[in-house]
């Protein structure tokens, strides 16, 4: 038990430090350059935003039981 305890107050401990402000970039540095052929720089929010193809959204209905499979045309045996 007493070697449980620490361990249990570390894991809380270190479970509610987590980054709560905004990113920004660090005193010396700047956000990087605006990217080819735009003459605009990208804000902070913009870099951060997930484009579609990192995070598609879900167009297949689950199966919600099992069904049998249709007959594939393209699962041939080896030659």
């Amino acid at each position: 038990m007493h070697r449980i305890l620490p361990l249990l107050a570390l894991s809380v401990l270190l479970a509610g430090c987590g980054q709560r402000a905004d990113l920004e970039p660090l005193a010396n540095s700047s956000l990087p350059p605006a990217p080819y052929g735009a003459e605009v720089r990208p804000e902070p929010e913009d870099l951060l935003a997930l484009d579609p193809q990192a995070a598609p959204e879900r167009s297949v209905e689950l199966r919600k039981r099992s069904e049998e499979r249709e007959d594939d045309p393209f699962d041939l045996p080896p030659e």
